[in-house]
């Protein structure tokens, strides 16, 4: 999972930061509005967290352009004003979600989960292919009842490929939705965790296909 987090106080990022790779995010900070509204343009994410009182160009700017473009990703507020009527235009100019500051990183993480949730097809807790089991409020793996445990890059790549279930994932869109904007994509990386996670679902009924010159798909191998 990818998200932006807009914030211009560093020490507040950084922490942010560390506590959500944690947890399993891909995280990537963006310190003004100008900057936070040209990553939104070139990149994809699964959630941006969005301070409002940011330099250059406020949060609610921010958000606003963000939705003129018709980018439907989910925008939680992160804000010391724990206004009534703030709050409330901001969910009207099309945030999905609004946190006051300080707050516990517990409510934090689980905000995001659902926010996440909300953009699976389904809405559901357990997503499947075949004996490929994924608990999106653990985001952990199970094959045939049994934990798959998993390395920080194949969990991403296949945690990507069961939440796009049924759609071919190019490995461009690979690239973007693990390696953070601080590391060169590889896409030899790719292939390699790819290879990698074939081999410890040899046992399972769900496996990843390729597809040449369009990318990869997760699928049951009997369809």
């Amino acid at each position: 999972m990818k998200l932006l987090l807009i914030e211009d106080n560093p020490q507040l990022a950084h922490w942010l930061e560390q506590i959500l790779k944690e947890h399993k995010f891909s995280v990537d900070i963006a310190a003004d509005g100008e900057i936070a509204d040209q990553v939104l343009r070139d990149e994809n994410y699964d959630v941006v967290l969005l301070d409002l009182m940011l330099p250059k160009l406020g949060g609610k700017h921010v958000l606003r352009r963000l939705r003129e473009r018709h980018n439907g990703v989910p925008v939680m507020i992160l804000t010391a004003s724990g206004s009534i009527d703030e709050k409330v235009e901001c969910l009207g100019a099309g945030a999905d979600d609004y946190l006051v500051k300080p707050f516990e990183i517990r409510e934090l993480v689980a905000r995001i989960k659902v926010l996440i949730r909300r953009q699976t097809p389904d809405k559901a807790a357990e997503i499947h292919c075949g004996d490929l089991v994924y608990d999106s409020n653990t985001r952990q793996f199970a094959v045939a009842g049994n934990t798959l445990a998993l390395p920080a890059r194949e969990h991403d790549v296949l945690e990507i490929l069961i939440l796009k279930q049924g759609k071919t994932v190019s490995k461009t869109a690979l690239m973007k939705g693990i390696f953070s904007l601080s590391e060169e994509p590889s896409a030899d990386a790719i292939e390699i965790y790819i290879s990698r996670l074939r081999k410890k679902l040899e046992s399972s009924s769900a496996a990843i296909m390729t597809l040449r010159g369009l990318g990869y798909l997760l699928k049951q191998k009997d369809e």
